[in-house]
């Protein structure tokens, strides 16, 4: 399986498919998922003549279920050595939840010259947690109940969670798609326990206000209104605020996971960004 080593020893598989010479769009994923939730994502640019990238985060899918290193910072180094590895120049970045996090870190911190555009779709900044800075937040206790869920029967959890609010499968009246529901379980249950656990604090403690400040590349905020997972009043509406070259489009209904339940118009409207 392809995949490149970084400074600490951590291999982190990714797929690369496309001709080497077209335009590159690197996808990253959210919690605690792997490259295969871009599939919809990937095949579609992948048919449009694009160059498309995606990894695991270390811990999670096929790469190294390494001890240590499970935050935002070296979440964006190993990202920053699969760009390196793979030459990437003038990239779109596209980051789904957490991956949104990682995408817009990878961009301050390393895309100098290596990245056109950046993507947020359902994303976690500017910051999930309550504190008194950001008194809009979720309760710790919310976070603390998702660790206490995985730390007792991890494969329950992950069934508990596509099932119901990651995809909407909970509202009245949605058509719950049973496969998707096991592809999202096959995908945690093929990462670490450990890498799982510590992500949490990652994707919830991260305060990225300095990060959105510092984007200075176009970026694309996308959120569905009816986020249960990433609060869109929370994310999307404080971080296009903070953005220097930001434009915010809301999906009325659409769930977190909307870039599965509804590819046919997060595709349409990446590519219109994408060409812009």
């Amino acid at each position: 399986m392809p995949s490149v080593t970084t400074q600490d020893g951590v291999e982190i598989f990714y797929k690369d498919w496309g001709p080497k010479t077209a335009q590159a769009i690197m996808f990253h994923h959210g919690w605690p998922l792997s490259a295969d939730d871009w599939d919809a994502q990937m095949l579609f640019f992948l048919s449009k003549g694009y160059r498309v990238i995606a990894h695991d985060r270390r811990g999670h899918g096929r790469s190294t279920q390494v001890s240590d290193g499970h935050d935002m910072d070296h979440y964006a180094a190993d990202a920053a050595a699969v760009v390196l590895h793979l030459e990437l120049t003038d990239a779109i970045h596209i980051g789904h939840s957490t991956g949104g996090g990682e995408a817009l870190h990878y961009t301050v911190k390393y895309g100098q010259g290596r990245v056109a555009k950046l993507v947020l779709i359902g994303a976690v900044p500017p910051l999930m947690v309550k504190t008194e800075a950001n008194p809009g937040g979720l309760p710790i206790a919310v976070f603390d109940g998702f660790r206490a869920a995985l730390a007792a029967n991890r494969a329950q959890f992950f069934l508990d969670v596509p099932t119901g609010p990651f995809y909407g499968f909970n509202r009245p009246g949605a058509q719950a798609s049973q496969g998707v529901i096991w592809n999202w379980w096959r995908q945690g249950m093929m990462g670490s326990a450990k890498a799982h656990y510590e992500g949490i604090k990652a994707f919830s403690e991260t305060d990225f206000t300095a990060d959105l400040k510092a984007c200075a590349v176009p970026t694309f905020v996308m959120h569905g209104d009816d986020d249960q997972i990433v609060p869109i009043a929370d994310s999307a509406l404080l971080s296009i605020e903070l953005l220097k070259a930001g434009t915010l489009k809301v999906y009325e209904g659409y769930p977190h996971g909307m870039c599965t339940t509804h590819p046919d118009a997060i595709n349409a409207d990446l590519l219109a960004f994408i060409q812009s």
